[in-house]
C-alpha cells in the first residue's frame, strides 16, 4: 500500500484547516445519513473495523460518523474483556453475535483483530491461538462476504511521536482520562512488537474480499475526513425517496390549566449563576424570559 503523511497532501503546516475541516465533514455527515437510509431501505448490512494503535484516533472517528445517524440504525460496539465462559467458545463466536441484521450498520471499535495485536503482544493468547486465528480469518471474513455483508477494515496509523503526545494531553486532561490505562501506557515499550504483529496481520489478511485500508492520522481531521469519504466511496448507495412530511397546524388551545409550579419539582437554575461574559463575547440569544406565550409542558 502507498505511504502518504500530511503533508505530502500539500496542507500548510500539514495540518488541516479548522474552517475546511468542518465544511467538508457536514457535507459528509449529509451523504452519510443518506447512506443510512439506503441500508436500511435495502435491507443491507453494512460492517465497519476500525483498529490501529491506542490514540490513533479511532474513537474521534467513529464519534463523527455516527453522530448524525440514528442509533436505532447504526450501533457502536466496543466489547470488553471476555468472561471466563468466552474464553472457552470459538474466538469469533462473541463478535457474530454483534453482527448486523438487515438494514444495520455495525462500527466495531477494536474488533475480532485484537488477537492479531494486544493478544500477541501482550501474551494474553498462546502462539498457537494466534496462528490459528491468521489462518481462520481470512476463511471467515470471506463467509461474511458471501453472505452480503460490505465489510469494510480501516487501521488508523500513528506515528510515535504524536501517540506520546496524545497519551501525555489524555494524562493531563480530566474528561479524557479514562481513555488511557496502564496497557496503553506500556504499549510504547512494545512499539516494534505491535509494529511486526501489524505487519503479519496484514499479510496474513489482507485479502481481495476485505482488504485492509490504512487511514494516516497524525493529524485528526484529516483521517476523520480522508476515512469517511473512502467509506462513502466503497458503498454504491443511492438517494431514497423520504416520505413527504408537512407540519401540521397547531390546534387553538382548549382550556388546559397546567398545574401549579410549586407542585412540581425542577432542578437548580445552575446556568443563571454562572459568570456573566465580558462585552464583546456576550451571548446574542436575547433574553431567557417565559414571556413568549409558548405553552410549556
Amino acid at each position: 500500500m502507498p505511504h502518504s503523511t500530511p503533508r505530502d497532501q500539500g496542507r500548510p503546516g500539514g495540518r488541516l484547516p479548522r474552517a475546511r475541516y468542518e465544511k467538508e465533514l457536514r457535507r459528509l455527515q449529509i451523504e452519510l445519513v443518506k447512506l443510512q437510509e439506503w441500508v436500511r431501505a435495502e435491507g443491507e448490512r453494512l460492517v465497519v473495523l476500525f483498529e490501529g494503535r491506542d490514540a490513533a484516533g479511532k474513537g474521534g472517528t467513529i464519534k463523527r460518523v455516527t453522530e448524525r445517524l440514528n442509533p436505532r440504525v447504526a450501533r457502536i460496539v466496543a466489547l470488553p474483556v471476555p468472561t471466563e465462559r468466552e474464553r472457552t467458545q470459538w474466538y469469533f463466536q462473541r463478535y457474530v453475535e454483534q453482527l448486523p441484521a438487515a438494514g444495520e450498520i455495525v462500527l466495531f471499535d477494536r474488533s475480532w483483530y485484537n488477537r492479531a495485536g494486544v493478544e500477541r503482544v501482550m501474551g494474553f493468547c498462546t502462539p498457537q491461538e494466534h496462528q490459528r486465528f491468521l489462518r481462520q480469518c481470512p476463511v471467515f471474513e470471506r463467509m461474511l462476504v458471501e453472505d452480503g455483508i460490505l465489510l469494510r477494515k480501516y487501521w488508523f496509523s500513528v506515528s510515535d511521536a504524536v501517540q506520546e503526545q496524545r497519551f501525555r494531553k489524555r494524562l493531563s486532561d480530566p474528561t479524557r482520562r479514562w481513555k488511557i490505562s496502564a496497557m496503553d501506557l506500556e504499549a510504547i515499550t512494545h512499539w516494534e512488537e505491535y509494529s511486526r504483529a501489524k505487519d503479519e496481520m496484514f499479510t496474513r489478511t489482507d485479502i481481495p474480499e476485505a482488504p485492509w485500508y490504512v487511514v494516516e492520522s497524525d493529524d485528526k481531521r484529516a483521517a476523520r475526513i480522508n476515512m469517511i469519504a473512502h467509506l462513502l466511496s466503497t458503498v454504491p448507495y443511492g438517494d431514497v425517496r423520504l416520505p413527504d412530511l408537512r407540519l401540521p397546524p397547531r390546534p387553538e388551545p382548549t382550556g388546559y390549566q397546567r398545574p401549579p409550579r410549586r407542585l412540581q419539582t425542577y432542578v437548580p437554575d445552575h446556568a443563571a449563576a454562572l459568570p456573566a461574559p465580558d462585552s464583546q463575547s456576550g451571548s446574542a440569544d436575547g433574553p431567557r424570559g417565559d414571556g413568549s406565550g409558548r405553552r410549556h409542558g
